[in-house]
């Protein structure tokens, strides 16, 4: 009989102990990105999260001789699981102890969501949408996390291989870019000068007004995500209110010369048809915020390095172009804009985001800059 008790997040002191139980499991490690608790909150908050029109979920704490050990969040996307029609549930945000026991008893209670609910299998990591972190880290353990990706130790993969009946139902990997010392590479310039005069499209200098403004680039953008992501694996078309909200949270700590899009001006209205988002690394800045919190000195560090710059990694968190444009070579604009504004700011890599491991397509963007894949991540399955 387990040791191991599983109790549901009932009110807000269990969820402050479920946000809490990170950053005191992580807590000194030089790896992990951990999240300001205010966004936490949020996003596991069912009358804030915009993910709650579609998703449904529940959190479970997991215990071993009245300490906390462990934690994990049960979730159901509708739209997802109709999409793809797949009737599954996800286990995400799981941390624990270094003890199978453990583990066994927070997806055992995941599992028994599901199958509460009629679902048929469980898939993970995953958060309630795409734009959650995804994957368990397997590869890659002493490079820098991010604000969009989750860390964990190594031995979380090495406890899944005892979990009967849990197989690899995906894999990702990341690069590592470095950053020219100087100009851009010829391929991309050649290429990038080439698209925008034979296929007439643009890069326009973007101002903030016009995020937010009547332009509204920021649904722009975000409507180009939601085709471009529409195929890949765990994504679900982000519904307007899910729009609205990503942009009034986001969009307002872009530098704007770190944003870019592409237009085809043949269209009346200058359709937007590639984007490429990306910030400063915050992860250094972040771990300098005690449990999450920017008061009294983390704004200071995340301020620096939001506004001022002061790292040496630049976080590629979207990159975008529609499938009709990929072959017309629109991905090499947004090295042609962004390349030069890295080199200004002192940027020494980037690091992209997740990537399917059999995207080909994107991986193959990367070809003309020195490149590293430094880490590997996992999203498991089990039939329920």
């Amino acid at each position: 009989m387990s040791s191991v008790e599983i109790r549901r997040v009932a009110d807000k002191k269990d969820l402050k102990a479920f946000i809490e139980f990170h950053y005191e499991l992580y807590e000194g490690n030089p790896y992990d990105a951990p999240n300001l608790y205010s966004d936490e909150v949020h996003t596991f908050s069912k009358d804030k999260n915009s993910a709650f029109e579609f998703c449904e979920a529940e959190y479970f704490l997991a215990y071993k001789d009245g300490k906390l050990v462990g934690r994990v969040a049960a979730i159901i996307n509708h739209r997802y699981n109709k999409q793809w029609e797949r009737p599954a549930v996800r286990f995400g945000w799981l941390d624990l102890v270094d003890d199978i026991e453990v583990l066994r008893a927070l997806l055992g209670a995941v599992e028994d969501y599901g199958r509460s609910k009629g679902m048929k299998e469980i898939i993970g990591p995953l958060g309630f949408t795409d734009m959650d972190p995804e994957g368990m880290l397997t590869y890659g353990f002493d490079q820098l996390g991010t604000m969009a990706t989750s860390y964990n130790y190594e031995y979380y993969p090495k406890l899944m291989e005892q979990m009967e009946g849990y197989v690899k139902d995906n894999d990702y990997v990341e690069y590592k870019l470095y950053v020219p010392k100087d100009g851009i590479p010829e391929k991309y310039k050649r290429v990038a000068e080439m698209t925008m005069k034979r296929y007439n499209l643009h890069v326009p200098d973007l101002k903030r007004s016009q995020v937010f403004g009547p332009e509204q680039y920021g649904q722009k953008v975000l409507d180009v995500v939601n085709k471009t992501f529409a195929h890949l694996y765990g994504f679900s078309q982000m519904t307007q209110r899910q729009k609205d909200e990503y942009v009034q949270m986001y969009f307002k700590f872009f530098s704007m010369d770190m944003l870019c899009v592409i237009e085809d001006w043949n269209t009346p209205n200058h359709d937007v048809i590639g984007v490429g988002i990306s910030i400063p690394s915050l992860t250094k800045a972040l771990q300098k915020c005690r449990k999450g919190r920017l008061f009294p000195f983390g704004w200071w560090h995340v301020i620096r390095a939001l506004k001022f710059h002061k790292t040496d990694v630049v976080d590629l968190l979207l990159v975008g172009i529609l499938p009709e444009y990929r072959a017309k070579g629109a991905n090499a604009l947004l090295f042609y804009k962004l390349i030069p504004v890295y080199q200004k700011y002192g940027f020494k890599w980037g690091e992209t985001h997740v990537e399917m491991e059999t995207n080909s397509k994107v991986q193959g963007q990367w070809a003309y800059l020195e490149n590293e894949q430094h880490k590997r991540r996992r999203c498991y399955k089990k039939a329920l």
